[in-house]
């Protein structure tokens, strides 16, 4: 669903209708090289992998190993040094709307009131005032934010301040959905909480949803497919799906299937963290 393609009379008309047909990422051969000559550091080095519409994806790895320059690669704020990366057959050369990003940090507009900094999408995107509040109060309701949504920014918790930036970076209604580490600044139990709520979201919005995490637990429980990444330089060395029932709910941890997920998910973590630990030793 494009911004131009909202139905503004009803905007619950196009986040509760039909499943979404877009949100297509295709990412072919891509490398990512920050510096030259002694400064050199290959980020990302030939990846390639294919996301499919309505898919939910996390990206798991070491520290270090490229997983959000991958992500703002597809995001258009890093471009590739080689290969291509596309969204619905289209190749991404810098940010657009049919792409919403959620930050660790909250990054909302601290002066805009909690409804204004949702409609702020749509209003640049050229919607009118009235279509802008209709949307906008279609995402309050969503996220159960509809009592506050004259107040500021600072005068929210954490967990209320990112479902804020959620709504925003669904209220252009893009194809694709970009978090990096969205949760990783919240306590443990609001975090598993605002897991919750994203899937309740994305299972009405079925837009795809690529996600970084060091939280191999915060994987498995929302993703359909989890890529797990090398030591830098970054790359797909494994891609594991996840075979887990939905709706889901947090009692998932206590399971057989979901422990034996894990168990695989720590091993290649494992495996990739000593490799990188091994050669900074050889390096120093």
């Amino acid at each position: 669903m494009q911004a131009n393609a909202v139905n503004t009379v009803n905007p619950e008309k196009a986040l509760f209708g039909e499943r979404n047909e877009k949100g297509l990422i295709e990412i072919d051969k891509v490398s990512i090289v920050f510096g030259e000559g002694a400064k050199k550091n290959t980020a990302v080095e030939q990846t390639s992998l294919t996301i499919l519409p309505g898919e939910f994806v996390c990206i798991l790895g070491p520290s270090g190993c490229g997983k959000s320059t991958l992500l703002n690669s597809v995001a258009g704020y890093v471009k590739p040094s080689s290969g291509r990366v596309l969204v619905d057959g289209t190749l991404v050369k810098k940010p657009a709307p049919d792409r919403g990003m959620v930050f660790q940090q909250y990054s909302l507009f601290p002066w805009k009131t909690v409804r204004d900094n949702i409609a702020f999408g749509p209003k640049i995107a050229g919607h009118s005032q009235a279509e802008c509040e209709s949307i906008a109060n279609t995402f309050l309701q969503m996220i159960g934010l509809a009592t506050i949504a004259d107040k500021l920014p600072g005068e929210l918790s954490g967990g209320m301040q990112q479902r804020v930036g959620i709504a925003r970076a669904l209220a252009n209604y893009p194809s694709v959905l970009l978090m990096d580490e969205p949760f990783g600044a919240l306590d443990a139990q609001t975090r598993l909480i605002m897991q919750e709520s994203l899937l309740n979201i994305w299972s009405e919005f079925s837009t795809t949803v690529l996600f970084v995490t060091h939280d191999v637990d915060e994987a498995i429980f929302l993703a359909d497919r989890i890529l797990i990444m090398s030591s830098s330089p970054g790359s797909i060395i494994a891609d594991i799906q996840v075979k887990l029932e939905r709706p889901r709910s947090q009692d998932l941890g206590t399971t057989e299937a979901f422990n034996e997920l894990k168990k695989q998910c720590l091993s290649l973590i494992r495996e990739q963290s000593m490799r990188a630990f091994s050669t900074q030793n050889q390096a120093s």
